[in-house]
């Protein structure tokens, strides 16, 4: 007997192996493929944060005031400031942003009598009180005040971006003395001055910065008025 009749099947198996093997190898390799991108989209998912909800709008809160003498009635959010209130809501932007911290004075404005940085505080804080800004220091809209007067003719300006604030601050600060009130320098603060000297105006005014330099202009302006020349 040969040997191919002693093992008739040998050759055929033979031939079948590497076929089945490579043929797991195949479906091995399709499985990991296919399976790839869903543990990729998986992993994806997990990292990926949840999308917070938009912000609830802020409520609006009503203030009255009455500016320049008219009947104001805004609707703001509690965190607006005089000074964003008076420009942007009541459309009186004859008061100026400077540097929005209370440093430089341009936001001065006159608030039941007393003239206060704008900027530093807020519009509901002062509901039903009267304000007055530059707009409103001349009597009708016709004739100057006396310190805009002043202004022009001491040339206490150049740019005039810090002016609104000077105007305002000087017209208080005319008040202040008029009524007695001492500043650092004066004297005997049981005394009002007999008049407001240089130095008594410039510590007066000295929350009002210019960066134009007019200061002894506007010095000029102030005692003018306060003497009765102006």
């Amino acid at each position: 007997m040969s040997p191919a009749d002693t093992h008739p099947h040998d050759a055929s198996d033979t031939a079948q192996k590497p076929s089945r093997r490579r043929f797991l190898q195949s479906a091995a390799a399709a499985a990991a493929v296919s399976a790839a991108p869903l543990a990729h989209a998986q992993q994806q998912a997990a990292a990926t944060p949840a999308v917070a909800p938009p912000p609830a709008a802020v409520p609006m809160m009503p203030v009255k005031l009455t500016i320049n003498g008219h009947p104001y009635e805004l609707q703001v959010e509690a965190r607006t400031t005089l000074l964003d209130a008076l420009r942007e809501y009541a459309n009186l932007t004859g008061t100026k942003k400077g540097c929005d911290r209370g440093q430089c004075g341009a936001c001065t404005v006159i608030v039941s009598g007393r003239r206060i940085n704008s900027c530093l505080t807020l519009a509901v804080m002062h509901d039903g009180e009267s304000v007055t800004t530059v707009e409103g220091l001349a009597p009708d809209g016709d004739t100057l005040a006396p310190i805009q007067r002043a202004f022009i003719e001491k040339d206490a300006f150049q740019c005039g971006y810090c002016t609104p604030g000077q105007l305002c601050s000087a017209t208080a600060l005319l008040a202040e003395y008029r009524a007695g009130d001492a500043s650092a320098v004066t004297s005997d603060v049981r005394f009002r001055p007999a008049q407001l000297s240089d130095d008594e105006i410039r510590e007066r005014m000295s929350g009002n910065i210019c960066r134009c330099g007019a200061y002894p202009n506007i010095v000029a302006a102030v005692k003018a008025v306060a003497s009765g020349n102006a």
